[in-house]
C-alpha cells in the first residue's frame, strides 16, 4: 500500500511551435492543469489535463472544461477525497471520484494519471504493465497539420514526410472546396506511400455535405475520414454513402458510447483518449469493448505536454485495439530540438529527455511509472500565475 500524501494543482502554459488549431477551438492549445501526487513514501507521481472548454460530446452529452474548472473540482472535490488512499488501488480511486462529483472526466484523468505514475514507481514498474502488459514497443505517430493556409500545410508535409513520418492528418471542416483541394495538393507533395486521413471535428453542417466533400477527395486514397459531422447516428450515414472508413472522436467518450458505435454496424474506427473516460483505468474498458467489436482504433488527444502524452503512449502500447498510427506529439525538450518538425507542436516540453522519432514512430518508455522523469524547473518557467 501507498497512501497519497498531497496533490498540487499546477496551471502551464507552453509556447507552441506555430499556432494549431481545429474547427470549433477558441483558445489555444498548451495551457493545461497538471497534477503532482506525492505518496506517503515521498515518490511523486505526475498527471496532466489538457482541458479546453471548446472540447465535448455530440449534443451537450459531455462539456468542456477549462484550466480554471479543472483546479477547482481537482482542489475542492477530488483531492480530499483521494488523500489517504492507496494509490495502488486504481479502482478505488475511481469508486472515490465518481461518488463525489460527476462527470469531470479530465480532471479525475489527471489524477488518475498521476496515481498510475506514483503506483509505477513504487513498484519499479512501467505503466503499462499495470494496464496488463505491452503489446507493441513502438507507436507508429501521426503528424497533423491543423488548420493551415495551404501554402504553409504544403511546405509542412513535404519536411515531415522527409523526416520518416508516415500518416498525416488533414484538419478540415470549414470550407469543403478549401478542404477539397488542400487534401489534393498534400497527396500530390507526399507522394502514394503517406498515408493520408481527414478530421472535420464535426464541422460539416449536414451528412450531405461531409458525403459530397469526401467523395471529392477520394481519389487521394484517404486513409480514414474522422468525424464528419455531430452524432453518432449523423456519423453513421455518412459511412454508409462514402467508400472512405470512418472513425469517430467527439462522439466516443466512454465504453457505452463505444457499444453504441458498434451497434451501427457500419462505422469501422474509434479514437481513445487517456482524457475522454476519464483516465487510463477507464480508456482500458474503452478499449476492451472496441476490440470485442472488432472495431480498429488509435489513440489521440488535445496535444499534451510530454506529461500527458507519456500516458498516451502507455495506453498505445497496452490497448490490443489500437493498431493505427497515433496522433501524439514527438514531445521534445527545447535543448533537444533540432529543426525537426514532425510531430512538434511545443517550442519546449516539461519531461528531461525527449522522445526520439525513428522511421515515423516513438519507443514507448520502459523506466518506472511513465518512464521519464518531469523536468520541475521547467514547470517553474512555465507557470502560470492564477
Amino acid at each position: 500500500m501507498t497512501r497519497i500524501a498531497d496533490i498540487e494543482v499546477i496551471h502551464i502554459a507552453l509556447p507552441t511551435r506555430r499556432e494549431h488549431k481545429w474547427t470549433g477551438l477558441t483558445e489555444p492549445i498548451g495551457a493545461y492543469i497538471l497534477v503532482r501526487m506525492t505518496g506517503e513514501n515521498g515518490r511523486v507521481g505526475w498527471g496532466e489535463a489538457p482541458a479546453l472548454k471548446d472540447w465535448g460530446g455530440d449534443f451537450g452529452r459531455y462539456f468542456g472544461e477549462s484550466p480554471a474548472t479543472t483546479r477547482l473540482v481537482i482542489e475542492r472535490y477530488l483531492k480530499p477525497q483521494v488523500v489517504g488512499a492507496d494509490a495502488l488501488n486504481i479502482a478505488d480511486l475511481h469508486r472515490r471520484m465518481d461518488a463525489i462529483i460527476k462527470g469531470y472526466p479530465y480532471a479525475k484523468a489527471a489524477v488518475d494519471m498521476a496515481a498510475y505514475d506514483l503506483a509505477g514507481r513504487t513498484l519499479g514498474v512501467p505503466v503499462h504493465v499495470l494496464l496488463g502488459g505491452s503489446v507493441r514497443d513502438r507507436i507508429p505517430v501521426t503528424h497533423s497539420i491543423g488548420l493551415l493556409p495551404i501554402d504553409e500545410a504544403v511546405a509542412e508535409v513535404a519536411k515531415v514526410a522527409r523526416e520518416g513520418i508516415r500518416t498525416i492528418k488533414i484538419k478540415v471542416g470549414v470550407e469543403p472546396e478549401r478542404d477539397v483541394e488542400i487534401v489534393h495538393k498534400v497527396r500530390e507533395t507526399v507522394g502514394p506511400a503517406v498515408d493520408l486521413c481527414v478530421d472535420a471535428n464535426c464541422g460539416y453542417a449536414s451528412p450531405h455535405e461531409a458525403v459530397r466533400t469526401i467523395k471529392a477527395m477520394e481519389p487521394c486514397r484517404l486513409k480514414y475520414a474522422e468525424q464528419p459531422v455531430e452524432g453518432i447516428a449523423r456519423v453513421a450515414e455518412v459511412a454508409r454513402n462514402i467508400d472512405t472508413p470512418v472513425m469517430c472522436d467527439e462522439s466516443a467518450w466512454t465504453a457505452r458510447d463505444v457499444l453504441e458505435i458498434a451497434e451501427t454496424k457500419v462505422i469501422d474506427i474509434v479514437s481513445i483518449y487517456t482524457t475522454k473516460p476519464g483516465g487510463l483505468y477507464r480508456a482500458m474498458e474503452v478499449a476492451a469493448v472496441a476490440q470485442a467489436a472488432r472495431l480498429r482504433c488509435n489513440v489521440n488527444g488535445s496535444v499534451e505536454t510530454g506529461i500527458g502524452n507519456l500516458a498516451n503512449l502507455h495506453l498505445a502500447a497496452a490497448a490490443p485495439a489500437v493498431t493505427l498510427s497515433c496522433v501524439v506529439p514527438v514531445s521534445t525538450p527545447a535543448e533537444a530540438q533540432s529543426g525537426q518538425v514532425g510531430g512538434i507542436y511545443y517550442r519546449d516540453d516539461l519531461i528531461r529527455t525527449g522522445f526520439a522519432l525513428k522511421d515515423g514512430a516513438v519507443a514507448v518508455p520502459t523506466g518506472p511509472g511513465m518512464g521519464i522523469d518531469v523536468d520541475e524547473a521547467k514547470i517553474a518557467r512555465y507557470r502560470v500565475r492564477d
